[in-house]
C-alpha cells in the first residue's frame, strides 16, 4: 500500500512539473507569436517604404531624361544659330553689310547664349541635386533591405522555436499514448480480433457487435468497461494543459446493406457503432469532452482486396488517443 502510494505521488510530482513547464512553454509560445507578428508588421512596412522608394528613383531618372533633353535642343539651337551667321556674312552685299549683320547676329547670339548658359547652368545643378537625390534613397532602400533580411532570420529563427515547443507537446502526448496503448495490452491480453495498427487499437466489429447491429452484445460492453478503467487512470496523469482526445472511429466494409432494415448505408451503421462506444465510455466515467465518435463507412478500408477475410478485417472499432 505505501508503495502504491508513493508512485501514486510521484506520478502527481511529475504531472504537476509536466504541467508547469507545459504552461511555460505555452506563454513562450504566445509571446513569440506575438513576437512574430509584429515583425510580419515590421517587414510589411519596409516593404511599402522599399516600394515608395523605388518610384521616386524612376521619377527622378525621369526627370533627369527630360533635363538632358532640353539641354540637347539647346545645344542645337547654339549650333544653329552659328549657322546663319555664317551664311548672313556670305550673302553680305558689303563688308558694312557683313559687319553690320554679323554684329547683329552675334548680339542676338549672345543673347540667346546667355539665356542658353544660364538654363543650361540651372539644369546642371537640377542634374546633380536629382542624383544626389538618387543617392540618398539607394541608400535609404538598401538599408531596408538589409532590415528585411535580418528580420526574415529572425522569424526564421522564431519559427524554429516554435515548431520545437510543438514537437515536445507532442512528445509528451506521444508518451500518454504509449502508456494507454501498454495498459490496453495488459487488460485485454492477445485476444482475438483485437490488434495494434500503427497508433489505433483496433477491434474487429463482431468482437463488440452482432452483424448489421449497433447494439453492444455482452461481451462488447465488458471490453468498454476494461477501456474505460484504463482512460479514467490514465487521464488522471495527463496534465490538464495537454489537450487529449479519445476518437472513437467506425468502419465498416462495402457490402451493400439491404434498405429494410434500421440502417440504410454503411456510413450510418459504422457511426452508429462509434457513438454506441462514446455513449458508453461516458456513462462509464470518461469525461464527455475528451470524447468523439466518427464514421467512415466503408471508406477506409485496412484490406482492398476481396473476400470474407478483407471484409471482416475492414468491419471494426478504431480507438486513437490524440489532441485537438
Amino acid at each position: 500500500a505505501e508503495d502504491a502510494a508513493r508512485e501514486a505521488a510521484e506520478r502527481q510530482r511529475a504531472a504537476i512539473e509536466a504541467a508547469r513547464a507545459l504552461a511555460d512553454t505555452r506563454r513562450q509560445l504566445e509571446d513569440e507569436r506575438a513576437q512574430l507578428e509584429r515583425m510580419r508588421e515590421q517587414i510589411a512596412a519596409l516593404d511599402r517604404q522599399v516600394t515608395t522608394g523605388r518610384e521616386t528613383i524612376e521619377l527622378r531618372l525621369s526627370d533627369i531624361a527630360r533635363l538632358e533633353g532640353q539641354v540637347q535642343a539647346l545645344t542645337a539651337l547654339r549650333d544653329e544659330l552659328e549657322r546663319r551667321v555664317a551664311e548672313v556674312a556670305a550673302r553680305a552685299a558689303s563688308e558694312e553689310e557683313r559687319r553690320a549683320a554679323t554684329a547683329r547676329l552675334l548680339d542676338e547670339e549672345r543673347r540667346l547664349g546667355e539665356s542658353a548658359r544660364a538654363q543650361v547652368a540651372l539644369l546642371n545643378r537640377q542634374i546633380e541635386e536629382l542624383r544626389a537625390q538618387i543617392a540618398r534613397v539607394s541608400g535609404a532602400l538598401e538599408a531596408a533591405e538589409a532590415e528585411g533580411r535580418d528580420k526574415d532570420a529572425q522569424i526564421a529563427n522564431l519559427g524554429q522555436r516554435l515548431n520545437l515547443a510543438l514537437a515536445a507537446r507532442v512528445e509528451e502526448l506521444q508518451r500518454y499514448r504509449s502508456e494507454f496503448f501498454g495498459r490496453l495490452r495488459e487488460v485485454l491480453g492477445n485476444r482475438q480480433g483485437i490488434q495494434v495498427v500503427g497508433d489505433r487499437f483496433v477491434f474487429q466489429s463482431e468482437v463488440l457487435f452482432p452483424v448489421g447491429s449497433a447494439d453492444l452484445q455482452a461481451e462488447g460492453v465488458e471490453q468498454i468497461r476494461q477501456i474505460a478503467g484504463v482512460i479514467r487512470e490514465i487521464a488522471n496523469d495527463i496534465p490538464p494543459e495537454v489537450n487529449w482526445i479519445l476518437r472513437v472511429d467506425g468502419h465498416a466494409d462495402r457490402t451493400p446493406i439491404a434498405g429494410t432494415g434500421r440502417f440504410t448505408t454503411n456510413w450510418e451503421l459504422s457511426a452508429a457503432r462509434a457513438i454506441t462506444v462514446v455513449r458508453l465510455l461516458a456513462l462509464l466515467g470518461v469525461p464527455e469532452n475528451r470524447l468523439a465518435a466518427t464514421g467512415f463507412g466503408e471508406f477506409q478500408p485496412l484490406d482492398a482486396t476481396e473476400g470474407p477475410a478483407a471484409f471482416a478485417r475492414n468491419r471494426r472499432i478504431e480507438l486513437r488517443l490524440t489532441d485537438r
